[in-house]
């Protein structure tokens, strides 16, 4: 559909200058776009790229000369990133949505709401209810008992196990698995990783009598807030006895995982490849960054930032920027790493003395 400079503008809240009644059917990178893509020039990085480029209108930087690059017409985005969320939302494709397809199955004691699309080979379990204008995409299961908030978005492959609670307009990425069982074992006599533990490691490892782990089950669940996301391929585990919760707008990346019983508060991010183990406490707005891990049974507490590939093995106090493993406030980490970098240098003047 083709949108006019004008309408997009205002989609945005920019301003718009030149010939505003321009239309464009869709987006572009500025040196790869034609006459009628909108390019996304939105740094003084893609001036070059846009010059070299067939665009006639284009997203600019705030403070850029519109006409020097030769275009019709141009918004003007002070804040790129927040001015991309907008654009891309009304740009995108809808989702297709051809009511609930005949190769689904579906228990007749589910509970399915108006205007709902199932895709085909899914599976909709027992007393399971199913919100209104949610969209379910083909070969999910959604297991016996689980509540799906409206407005959800289920895409294929995704596994939501029995008993989950879900919000409205949760988004679910491709096989993403919620309510798994959560990783608990137990050993009849305290485990190596037990004595490694409470003695800091200076006892010696030795094999135990019986090596057997025994499971522990996952009596509870889990209870997902409204307007969560939850990237391909991550995975929540159900709670042992109380439910793992996610906050409302909290956003997961791919390749999450959340352990059994953890707490994730609201409007977090928690980014590709992070791991949060059993029991921790994360507050509101914390930010977990890609390949970070928080060890079991920690609270971190809001606002907190945790740098990629941090590794948190205590409480973290609210408001607290964190990188590095063990993890340290981030300036102290940055003035141990220059430190640790100039130490080559200052052996080596050492031993010319």
């Amino acid at each position: 559909m083709a949108h006019s400079i004008k309408e997009i503008a205002a989609a945005l809240g920019a301003e718009a200058f030149g010939d505003v009644e321009l239309t464009v059917a869709g987006a572009s990178e500025p040196g790869n776009a034609g006459p009628d893509d909108l390019a996304l020039a939105m740094s003084p990085a893609y001036g070059d790229a846009l010059r070299e480029g067939n665009a006639r209108v284009a997203v600019l930087w705030s403070g850029a000369d519109w006409q020097q690059f030769g275009l019709d017409a141009a918004i003007i985005a002070p804040r790129a990133r927040l001015a991309m969320a907008r654009l891309t939302q009304m740009l995108d494709r809808p989702l297709q949505r051809d009511g609930i397809s005949p190769q689904a199955l579906i228990d007749p004691k589910a509970r399915i709401g108006a205007d709902v699309s199932i895709g085909p080979f899914s599976v909709i379990g027992p007393d399971a209810e199913i919100g209104a204008a949610s969209w379910i995409g083909d070969q999910v299961s959604i297991g016996p008992g689980v509540t799906l908030g409206e407005g959800a978005c289920i895409h294929a492959g995704v596994r939501v196990q029995r008993g989950v609670q879900i919000g409205a307009r949760v988004i679910l990425q491709p096989n993403v698995a919620i309510g798994g069982d959560g990783f608990s074992f137990v050993s009849v006599e305290p485990a190596n990783v037990e004595i490694a533990r409470s003695t800091l490691g200076n006892d010696p490892m030795t094999p135990p009598e019986d090596p057997t782990w025994h499971r522990i089950h996952s009596l509870g669940s889990v209870v997902i807030g409204d307007d969560v996301e939850v990237g391909a391929n991550s995975t929540i585990d159900a709670g042992t006895i109380r439910a793992t919760q996610i906050g409302d707008g909290t956003k997961i990346d791919n390749l999450v995982q959340v352990g059994h019983n953890v707490i994730v508060g609201a409007h977090c991010l928690l980014c590709a490849q992070a791991g949060v183990a059993g029991s921790t406490v994360i507050g509101d707005r914390v930010v977990v960054g890609g390949k970070a891990g928080v060890a079991d049974n920690l609270t971190v507490g809001d606002d907190v930032v945790l740098g990629g590939g941090t590794v948190v093995l205590s409480n973290v106090p609210a408001g607290r920027v964190m990188m590095g493993y063990p993890a340290t406030r981030m300036q102290t980490h940055i003035d141990s790493y220059k430190a640790l970098r100039r130490l080559p240098r200052i052996l080596r003047d050492l031993t010319k003395r």
